[in-house]
């Protein structure tokens, strides 16, 4: 009986992802030639085409969709019963990458602290950061992520998480600007503002809007940006007032920003770690996953 090429397993799972020869070219390193020619080769094996033109896009089969998770697992199983037995871990011995998806604020708050961290333990760990442009479980369910870093949201029943630590939304102004003069901003003060709004969908309503409602007051949103890091920028060179979670400011230099309650309450923002079942009981994993949750709790206590 002819042993099957297990190569192709590992390029099956990436084209059963990605929906895609050229993107599963790309994760793989190889020309879209070279991609071409393993799908022919995986449809000869499987008896199967996989991947089927619909419109300008390509689809799976019926058959490509019931292995998929099949095949993902397979892949995950392989390389963990070909990865070193570990029965005491020893940081300053790891080599390896790990990739944390996060948004830009988290990273330039907590980054720095966390690299310095890892390093100093273990300096043959490489902490690669990832952008995160939406919410998706998929990059952890792929195993292209380690650990995903952010609000739990709508990830999964099977996804672990951990809370690092919990947030809150305040307001921020350039110094200078006559909300920083103030004791305590008021809301009609507050309203009477022009605002800056950070937003990836481009909405401008949210949790404050409504709590003004409520008081029959309305914000005016003169501006709407894809994030954070740009709604303080804004705030930085303008009068505009932005609103950003408080541990966004822990990255700001001093000087430049006022930072002030609302005078509205808005939800506690919960932030947390998310990882897949299958590394829970890595102890590499553990070690990062530890690592994070102590930077976390030392640049917010409590």
């Amino acid at each position: 009986m002819t042993e099957p090429d297990l190569n192709l397993l590992i390029a099956l799972d990436v084209l059963l992802a990605e929906v895609s020869v050229a993107a599963a070219a790309r994760r793989l390193g190889l020309s879209a030639s070279a991609m071409s020619r393993t799908l022919s080769r995986l449809r000869s094996v499987t008896g199967d085409p996989l991947l089927v033109r619909a419109g300008r896009k390509m689809v799976l089969t019926p058959w490509a969709e019931a292995i998929r998770e099949r095949s993902q697992n397979a892949v995950f199983e392989a390389r963990a019963v070909l990865r070193p037995a570990v029965s005491e871990l020893h940081p300053a011995s790891l080599e390896c990458t790990f990739t944390l998806r996060a948004n830009d604020g988290f990273v330039d708050a907590f980054g720095p602290s966390l690299i310095a961290a890892a390093a100093s333990a273990a300096p043959g760990v490489c902490l690669r950061f990832a952008p995160k442009p939406e919410k998706s479980v998929k990059p952890l369910r792929e195993g292209r992520v380690d650990l995903e870093i952010g609000v739990a949201g709508e990830m999964g029943p099977e996804i672990r998480l951990q809370a690092l630590f919990r947030d809150r939304f305040v307001g921020v102004v350039r110094h200078g600007h006559p909300l920083s003069l103030m004791p305590a901003v008021s809301i009609s003060q507050y309203a009477g503002c022009g605002h800056v709004v950070a937003s990836r969908s481009g909405r401008t309503g949210g949790p404050v809007d409504e709590a003004l409602a409520q008081c029959g007051l309305q914000r005016q949103v003169q501006a709407v940006v894809p994030g954070f890091p740009a709604a303080l920028a804004v705030a930085r060179a303008s009068d505009l007032v932005a609103l950003v979670p408080a541990s966004f400011m822990l990255s700001q230099p001093d000087g430049l920003l006022y930072m002030f309650e609302l005078p509205v309450k808005t939800p506690v923002i919960t932030v947390s770690q998310m990882w897949h079942p299958r590394s829970e009981a890595d102890p590499a994993h553990s070690w990062l996953r530890q690592l994070l949750l102590t930077v976390c709790r030392q640049r917010v206590p409590g």
